[in-house]
């Protein structure tokens, strides 16, 4: 039974989308965004928008419950639960299939899966020795195939119809994050190592080099040049409540350049209250950008004016995870624990996973100030 039935309206960007109500606390949703029905049962781990190919705009959400959901989002913001899918351990990450046919899943229980949203029959298509971290899709013009990288200390990429990967590399540290735009594939290892790969004919290895940022990577987003629409560079999150801009081959030196954010004026003696950057995610139209952290808080961002767009009121949890629809007049984005503040932070009876929709074409448009 196909998820894609009922239903064929898309987002357009003139869309009255209107805000969503809520008769719970108001700071658990305190920007009066609409709420996803049905949302996970523990931790939302990543969220991922269907690709603008399908007349339907869809949702899929990982979560440490160890289920990945699909909603399809209605043109007047309401959500409607389609299907779920089970691993026996957390999804870490999820990614679609360039045609949107696809999902594909990676878990804690070291194994990938491709979930068919037409049959909604889910396949296991890769094995590691540890947990998978991330899964981007690769759809290149004469190959297509599965990036995997895990905690085991490899990259690997598999053509889904076989069992055994097409390419294993060794890394020499942990995946902790990766993203994909092709022909670029950028990954960030524990050790605060970057590597970038360029995928046309075959993936390899580009270049090497060490984070900016003086702290654990936590997350990261490819870049695209707003002329030719090609990939250029990246932004690394750590945790430390910072990001860095960074070029694959910077025209000037000072193209690259880090900021704070997700940081909070402390309680005492003027420090601050430093917060894990969880997630970034650049606007599809704009190029502008999203970030969410620890501290509670999304906030959007021009990188080329240097200057903040946004900054959201203060939720009752952190925000662990963000993603735009294809049309970039969705921003959705996951309230719910991270674990930063250890087993004593957490409240099962307050700390209930939400995930939210927000009108955003209008908030991300660049800034007029020029950096």
């Amino acid at each position: 039974m196909s998820i894609f039935g009922g239903g064929t309206s898309s987002f357009g960007q003139s869309t009255v989308f209107g805000q969503g109500t809520t008769q719970t606390a108001q700071n658990m949703n305190p920007m009066k965004d609409f709420e996803v029905t049905s949302p996970p049962d523990d931790s939302v781990s990543c969220l991922k928008f269907s690709p603008g190919v399908l007349p339907s705009t869809f949702l899929i959400a990982g979560s440490w419950d160890n289920n990945v959901r699909c909603w399809e989002v209605q043109q007047n913001g309401q959500t409607v639960p389609k299907a779920q899918q089970t691993h026996t351990g957390p999804v870490l990450d999820v990614d679609w299939s360039d045609d949107g046919t696809k999902v594909f899943t990676a878990s804690c229980d070291k194994t990938a899966k491709m979930w068919d949203l037409n049959s909604n029959q889910c396949t296991q298509v890769a094995q590691h020795d540890a947990p998978i971290k991330t899964v981007n899709w690769i759809k290149a013009p004469n190959y297509s195939c599965l990036m995997t990288g895990s905690w085991d200390k490899t990259l690997k990429f598999w053509d889904t119809r076989t069992a055994n990967p097409i390419l294993s590399i060794t890394l020499p540290e942990r995946v902790y994050c990766a993203d994909v735009k092709y022909p670029m594939a950028v990954v960030g290892t524990s050790g605060r190592g970057i590597i970038i790969y360029q995928l046309e004919n075959q993936p390899q290895e580009f270049k090497r080099m060490e984070s900016p940022l003086k702290y654990q990577s936590r997350c990261m987003s490819i870049f695209l040049d707003k002329k030719t629409n090609a990939p250029t560079g990246f932004a690394l999150g750590s945790i430390e409540g910072r990001v860095g801009i960074q070029y694959v081959n910077p025209t000037n030196p000072k193209d690259n350049f880090t900021f704070k954010c997700h940081r909070s004026n402390g309680s005492t003696g003027g420090m601050q209250d430093i917060y894990p950057v969880n997630d970034i995610s650049f606007h599809p139209v704009h190029g502008t950008l999203a970030t969410v952290g620890s501290d509670g808080r999304f906030s959007f961002w021009d990188k080329d004016a240097r200057t903040k767009l946004k900054t959201s009121e203060v939720f009752d949890q952190p925000i662990t995870c963000c993603n735009f629809n294809a049309q970039g007049n969705i921003f959705a984005y996951a309230s719910s624990y991270d674990w930063s503040k250890g087993h004593e932070g957490y409240d099962p009876q307050k700390m209930k996973p939400h995930v939210f929709l927000r009108s955003c074409f209008e908030e991300l448009k660049p800034s007029t100030k020029r950096a």
